[in-house]
């Protein structure tokens, strides 16, 4: 039952009670598993760019990011509190012990002078105790430096979300992930001297973040010559989704109804309110000292070369099936890019009238792009690279998460678990038509690629409804296509002390 009180909780959110019933409805019957044909790998759909060919990208993307009229934007999901990157040294803080007892927390305090907080630490433990860092080590009184790292008194880590942490030392001083993306974005996403990002965050980070950019942009600006144009934006209220009990009952809580966010997949949102000819999407967590950055470069144009030749040739084919003026040859030329460059095989392809093949062929170009960069896999969690079943009968390039596979069927769990390559979240899309027009980006998601996750409140066990993954089931019905790259290329920070890796000091 809708009571009053819920209908203006609806009313707030902008959410229709139609809504809610289809959220009820994927509830009770839960989501389909995909239907899998093959784990993709350089032999089945991952392309795996020779050298010379390479080059010729890296090439063709300079030479677009030169040409007048071109808008590139970067795309950074940087929602949310870092607190799982926290989440051993939580436990230590209240844990029964005093002295770091386990690994984690062993390794930890001895390398704190190797972390690009330290200073900021050493100041807020001086602060608060009168005692610095060392001091407090002689004492024995490593939880007291923990407590300053992570409680709002202190430095707040434990709250603040990851793009606004000092993670990498350099001679003129530390650098935040938010920094590292400004840097990384003139490198590779400059165009007309111009650098545009955009991050999403949550309502109450956006002035700390807002502070930072107009704080630190100008010494950026100066030292790359360029000048940025950074955006920001927050996950909509409207895509948040209800949680339920076990009986799939609404979860309530003094009697109000418990809505929870929806998952990044809520982002195609925010992602759809954009305009730019190519967007490039990354975590906020995977970046690298400057060092490093050559190579994050280099595969960063690789992708986008690839994304912008196949692009145009997609949009010549859709201005030839336009004119109405094609050869039998033209059309088997087409056939042969949908499917050896597109990856999308159709079983009904050679059964179809030619006015029916010509509809299918436009249906399967006109579709927003993106080229995903894979790297090998070396067991990090995440989603994998594969070819799957659409709703239509063909088969698709897709990035599934493990949840979407029914690992109860042995040849499913087979091709995940000797997948070749997973996903690293390293994307470039074309989110325009061949006429340049945006795409509506919601007519592409394949809702019944949403999962349910268990979850609990208060001490009481709930479901909570994620939505098609911004990457997976919300780019489902996009034309999908995937290179190998280095995995000098992914260096997520998913704990503090992965700020300790070589590739971060």
């Amino acid at each position: 039952m809708i009571t009053t009180e819920d209908k203006e909780l609806l009313a707030n959110k902008k959410i229709s009670e139609a809504q809610i019933a289809e959220q009820l409805k994927s509830f009770a019957k839960g989501f389909p598993f995909l239907q899998l044909d093959a784990a993709a790998s350089i032999e089945k759909g991952i392309l795996l760019p020779q050298t010379i060919e390479a080059q010729n990208y890296l090439n063709i993307w300079d030479d677009y990011l030169k040409e007048n009229g071109h808008s590139i934007l970067k795309f950074v999901p940087a929602s949310g509190a870092a607190s799982r990157m926290f989440k051993d040294l939580f436990a230590f803080v209240e844990s029964d012990y005093k002295e770091p007892t386990t690994s984690f927390e062993k390794n930890f305090i001895a390398h704190l002078s190797e972390f690009a907080f330290y200073d900021d630490l050493n100041a807020a433990c001086q602060k608060l105790t009168q005692k610095d860092i060392p001091a407090l080590l002689a004492q024995g009184d490593a939880k007291t430096i923990v407590k300053t790292l992570l409680d709002k008194d202190g430095l707040n880590y434990g709250q603040l979300p990851k793009g606004l942490l000092k993670f990498h030392s350099y001679p003129d001083g530390p650098r935040t992930p938010l920094e590292e993306h400004l840097v990384e974005g003139a490198l590779y996403a400059a165009s007309n001297g111009i650098v545009r990002l955009h991050f999403t965050v949550s309502p109450e980070h956006r002035e700390l973040f807002e502070t930072l950019v107009n704080k630190c942009k100008a010494k950026y600006e100066t030292q790359f010559g360029v000048h940025y144009e950074v955006s920001f934006s927050e996950q909509k209220s409207n895509t948040d989704t209800l949680a339920v009990d076990m009986k799939n009952e609404p979860f309530r809580i003094n009697g109000k109804l418990l809505f929870r966010p929806g998952g990044h997949g809520a982002l195609i949102e925010n992602l759809n309110e954009l305009d730019a000819d190519v967007i490039f999407i990354k975590n906020i967590d995977n970046v690298v000292p400057d060092r490093l950055k050559a190579e994050v470069t280099a595969y960063k144009k690789l992708i986008a070369g690839v994304l912008i030749t196949l692009q145009k040739k997609a949009f010549e084919y859709l201005h030839l099936l336009d004119s109405g003026k094609y050869t039998p040859e033209q059309v088997r030329e087409i056939i042969q890019f949908v499917q050896k460059k597109l990856c999308i095989k159709n079983p009904e392809t050679k059964t179809l009238e030619d006015a029916n093949l010509v509809l299918y062929l436009k249906k399967k170009l006109n579709r927003p792009m993106r080229v995903c960069g894979m790297v090998k896999n070396v067991g990090e969690p995440g989603g994998g690279p594969f070819l799957a079943y659409n709703s239509d009968g063909t088969i698709s390039l897709q990035i599934l998460e493990s949840s979407q596979i029914d690992m109860t069927n042995p040849t499913n769990k087979s091709m995940f678990e000797k997948g070749t390559h997973f996903n690293p979240v390293d994307l470039v899309c074309a989110i325009k038509d061949y006429k340049g027009q945006k795409f509506d980006l919601a007519k592409f998601i394949d809702k019944s690629t949403g999962f349910i996750s268990y979850k609990s409140k208060n001490g009481r066990e709930l479901k909570a409804l994620e939505l098609p993954g911004l990457w997976n089931g919300a780019m489902s019905n996009w034309n999908t296509v995937f290179v190998e790259v280095s995995l000098g290329t992914f260096n997520p920070v998913k704990t503090v002390n992965d700020l300790l890796r070589e590739q971060h000091q």
